[in-house]
């Protein structure tokens, strides 16, 4: 019998390890690294729990070293995706039944094998498929991915609690109910945690799942999913449908029981996502929910009376780090012109000490970008600028495709604050900066707000509180993640819950209640004792 209550669910971020050398995460971590390379698995389309193997598949290689493959994947065709749909309604009545205690518990318990005998494993394949060095894997696809599993069970358990008031003669009641129909979950390339929250915080609320992983790391989403499996999550919840987004999409989304979509991605797949569910809106049994986390053209600000040294770092660390591939990435800045001197001696003197390339190697900062399309992208924004007469380009501009696809960490000046590389997203290690006149910050803080569609995240350095409550005010809008005196990464799960709004998104705010409830469906009961 399933009666008790539970209070609470204690929730404590993850610790980052440190992986010095001779250290037995790091011996854990350069093993995994070894067994992966050495060998090519087969994945499988996992529909109900079984493999299914199409014969139509795709590769897994290393973005640093494009030659090596490691994986190849099976696509899932226009037969696979009927079947997973079959198979998530037909497993969804037994897994919302299933108490919520139950459910909770295989997620926790993938948060400790996350934390423990699998982390070598998904920090390997994250490092690998995703080219991310050892410190960004480890803060990733351990530290946020076992975040997510733990603050999901703490959120849903939260939610569960709070119930309407009741009177003497009246017992008012909320049943939170997952959605009717099946999630279409589609994930991105760059966050081994967010490939793995986007179909799990649907199914720990009771839901079942389709879901869509990247092309380009199909081998982390894999792991991923047999770590699912490992933990007990029963076959069917969540189905694994690697393929062409294209053909998914389009069986999934003309589907009458699709119930809602988790997304992260490009702004333009979202929109066309929208647009195909309007066209079907008069066919679905309910009005799905969108859930989506797009672009950015994310900004630093920095006042005059900015800390220099913080400032600098802040630039680097955020428009470089993951080689600029974080949704959240700086890409355009904004500096006074009377700190411009210093802090340009100090960004080009910090640029100049990162090391990209092999990112086993345990100083490399960056690695390579994903993919050659995204290499091409970066590369003619790159050169856009070497043959513009109002752009400088003051540090990097090269790129070389040879081996793995590199970019070096590029700096562009400016003179015009509408130049191509201030307002168009790149999502690569271009930033460009515009430097403004001291007595013109009001101006400059409205041509922050008004040059980008976008809202995702922005910061600003400065030590002038008058400053700071100004671009607060002024910038209310064009960020759901605000940060004073630091770089807009690195949100961390249960502290600063991410997403942006305008075109960067729903802000249904990952790693929170908000986006949790978006997947339940509230249904109240008054009950009279007394008439």
């Amino acid at each position: 019998m399933n009666n008790n209550i539970i209070e609470e669910i204690n929730f404590v971020n993850e610790p980052v390890l440190n992986y010095d050398l001779g250290s037995t995460e790091r011996t854990e971590l350069e093993a995994e690294l070894v067994n992966i390379k050495n060998g090519i698995i087969d994945i499988p389309v996992i529909i109900g729990g079984k493999e299914i193997r199409t014969g139509n598949k795709g590769l897994c290689i290393l973005p640093h070293n494009k030659n090596k493959v490691i994986g190849e994947f099976h696509k899932a065709g226009k037969k696979e995706i009927e079947m997973a749909i079959e198979e998530a309604l037909n497993a969804k009545e037994k897994w919302e039944k299933l108490p919520w205690q139950s459910r909770i518990a295989i997620f926790l318990r993938a948060a400790e094998l996350a934390a423990g005998p699998w982390r070598a494993k998904l920090n390997a394949s994250t490092m690998l498929t995703q080219s991310k060095t050892y410190k960004q894997a480890e803060i990733d696809s351990a530290c946020e991915l076992v975040d997510f599993f733990r603050n999901n069970a703490v959120c849903l358990q939260q939610i569960y609690s709070e119930q309407p008031l009741s009177t003497k003669k009246v017992w008012n009641k909320t049943e939170y109910r997952p959605l009717e129909g099946f999630i279409f979950a589609v994930s991105p390339f760059n966050f081994t945690s967010i490939a793995c929250n986007l179909p799990s915080a649907p199914a720990i609320a009771g839901n079942t799942v389709l879901w869509k992983p990247a092309s380009n790391t199909v081998y982390t989403s894999y792991v991923i999913y047999k770590l699912f499996q490992e933990a007990g999550l029963p076959d069917g919840v969540i189905n694994f449908i690697p393929g062409n987004a294209g053909e998914i999409s389009d069986t999934v989304l003309s589907n009458k029981n699709l119930s809602g979509i988790h997304f992260t991605g490009s702004t333009k797949v979202f929109q066309n996502m929208w647009t195909a569910i309007g066209n079907n809106i008069y066919n679905y049994k309910t009005f799905p929910r969108l859930v989506g986390e797009t672009g950015g053209k994310n900004y630093i600000i920095v006042h005059n009376s900015a800390n220099i040294n913080s400032a600098s770092r802040g630039l680097i660390d955020g428009a470089f780090e993951y080689q600029g591939q974080k949704c959240s990435a700086a890409s355009r800045a904004y500096i006074a012109k009377s700190v411009w001197s210093e802090v340009k001696e100090n960004i080009l003197e910090k640029a100049a000490n990162i090391k990209f390339g092999d990112i086993e190697e345990i100083d490399t900062f960056m690695g390579a970008v994903i993919d050659k399309k995204s290499f091409d992208t970066i590369k003619n924004y790159i050169e856009y600028a070497k043959n513009s007469k109002d752009a400088e380009i003051i540090f990097g501009g090269n790129c070389d495709d040879k081996i793995g696809y590199f970019v070096e960490p590029t700096i562009i000046v400016t003179s015009d604050p509408h130049f191509k590389t201030m307002e168009e997203e790149i999502f690569g290690p271009v930033m460009t900066i515009y430097v403004y006149e001291d007595e013109k910050f009001s101006d400059m803080l409205s041509l922050v707000d008004s040059t980008s569609n976008y809202g995702l995240t922005g910061a600003i350095f400065a030590k002038d509180r008058y400053a700071i409550e100004q671009a607060q005010k002024a910038l209310v809008y064009t960020a759901g993640n605000f940060y004073i005196n630091d770089r807009p990464t690195g949100a961390v799960v249960g502290q600063q819950p991410f997403g942006g709004s305008r075109l960067s998104g729903t802000n249904d705010k990952a790693g929170s209640k908000i986006n949790l409830m978006r997947w339940i469906s509230p249904k109240v009961t008054k009950e009279t004792l007394a008439n």
